[in-house]
């Protein structure tokens, strides 16, 4: 869900929040995307025939699979939603040890 611009290129942002349905794809696809930036603690989610994608606005907006939040949204190519090009998150259960553990100083 995300305040994202719904057009790109250009700007066009919503009077409410959306969501899309988009699906995480493998580390191969991925990778073959974008070989020299993708770390770790990053994973990647979208539609490979393009059409739709998190966007301008939309960083720092969940990424969830069946109610559990996943990653949050972090980078990807512009124009958004452009084919074989999906967009990056950071992997949220790379941090879990380290968010458990502020919770747990609270």
């Amino acid at each position: 869900m995300g305040w994202g611009t719904t057009t790109s290129p250009g700007e066009t942002y919503p009077d409410v929040p959306h969501c899309v349905d988009i699906r995480i794809v493998s580390d191969t696809i991925c990778l073959d995307a974008y070989p020299e930036k993708m770390t770790e603690n990053m994973l990647c989610a979208g539609v490979l025939e393009g059409g739709k994608d998190s966007c301008q606005g939309d960083s720092g907006g969940p990424l969830v699979c069946s109610g559990k939040l996943q990653g949050l949204v972090s980078w990807g190519d512009h124009p958004c939603a452009q084919p074989n090009r999906p967009g990056v998150y950071t992997n949220v259960c790379k941090y879990l040890a380290w968010i458990q553990e502020t919770m747990a100083r609270q």
